[in-house]
């Protein structure tokens, strides 16, 4: 079983795994700062942007993240959607999926494990996959488990499928970004060639 944390726009390893194994995605574990749980990366024609998604009290230690808050105090989701559509609307996919994407940016949630999976699932339809178990206590690794929790942990067998991005006529291949990237360059194909990542 592969054990993964809550992940907002999750990168195409995150999805490759949910999509070929059992995957288990933990929420009992303590929120870990400056890590996928709350941070995103996507390519714009000033080279791959960052997205951090604000949360509140970060900085308390050992806070499980199913109750870690989402902080509104700024505008973080306006600027997110703002560089997602920057980013994205010359893309071939972009406009087929937009409509599920931007309530996002424009409803709001308490709850950052609430938002990371709400987005992840909306992911996961797009690229063909169901969600996988969601544990609300911590989960114990076994022998035999991919533990791909600690803090910005790679997976061993992933090995970035080129494919054709957005800025590719004036920038290089920008492996392991956000799925959305993959989703909307490749539609239909990105499920096959998120899977074909993994070695």
């Amino acid at each position: 079983m592969t054990i993964l944390p809550a992940a907002y726009l999750g990168s195409v390893a995150y999805f490759a795994r949910l999509l070929r194994d059992e995957c288990v995605i933990d929420l009992g574990e303590h929120f870990v700062k400056r890590s996928e749980r709350n941070r995103a990366r996507i390519l714009t024609s000033g080279g791959v942007m960052e997205l951090t998604a604000h949360v509140r009290n970060a900085d308390r230690p050992r806070t499980p993240m199913r109750e870690v808050r989402l902080d509104y105090s700024k505008r973080w989701q306006h600027q997110h959607w703002m560089s997602l559509v920057s980013g994205y609307r010359g893309s071939p996919y972009f406009d087929h999926y937009r409509e599920r994407f931007e309530p996002f940016y424009r409803r709001r949630f308490d709850f950052l494990a609430d938002y990371d999976l709400e987005l992840t699932r909306i992911l996961l339809e797009a690229f063909g996959g169901t969600m996988p178990r969601i544990s609300e206590s911590y989960v114990e690794a076994a022998a035999g488990d991919l533990d791909l929790r600690p803090r910005n942990s790679e997976d061993p067998a992933f090995s970035a499928e080129p494919y054709v991005q957005v800025f590719s006529d004036r920038l290089p291949f920008a492996p392991n970004l956000s799925a959305a990237d993959l989703l909307f360059a490749e539609g239909p194909g990105a499920a096959a060639l998120s899977k074909a990542s993994l070695r």
